[in-house]
């Protein structure tokens, strides 16, 4: 199945769902948890307690179909606890399809020095080195 990313909207439910479920079951919680009707084409995601398994939904016009993927390592969703129900975007389906869960690192950056000379500190509080030209010596 492939799908004009700029028209597919992916739905990924933020509580564990049991995957015994299959057609029936995962349209009734998709129905319960979103306001959109989930025969309109859309995808929606659920994932098990462990995070070790994934289920896809969708309706193509003539029927549902269901995609299930079980990694042999790691998990889908690493933390239960900052999981939410919330629209995701194509990428970020094709990332927790691999198995990565996106994070924002933030980056500081320092004032120069009073000599001219500015410091890059990153997530760990040491010094990067000095910038110099645009690049880090």
């Amino acid at each position: 199945m492939f799908f004009p990313e700029a028209r597919v909207r992916v739905y990924l439910y933020g509580q564990p769902v049991d995957m015994r479920k299959s057609f029936d079951g995962l349209y009734a919680v998709a129905r319960a948890a979103f306001p959109q009707d989930p025969t309109g084409g859309d995808l929606y995601v659920f994932v098990n307690r462990s995070g070790m398994q994934i289920k896809v939904l969708y309706f193509d016009r003539s029927g549902w179909c269901v995609w299930a993927k079980r990694l042999e390592a790691g998990r889908f969703i690493g933390d239960w606890s900052r999981a939410r129900t919330v629209e995701i975007d194509c990428t970020r389906l094709k990332l927790l399809l691999e198995g990565i869960e996106p994070r924002r690192y933030l980056k500081r950056y320092r004032h120069p020095a009073p000599g001219g000379e500015s410091l890059v500190q990153g997530n760990s509080g040491h010094s990067g080195g000095t910038v110099m030209g645009g690049c880090v010596a």
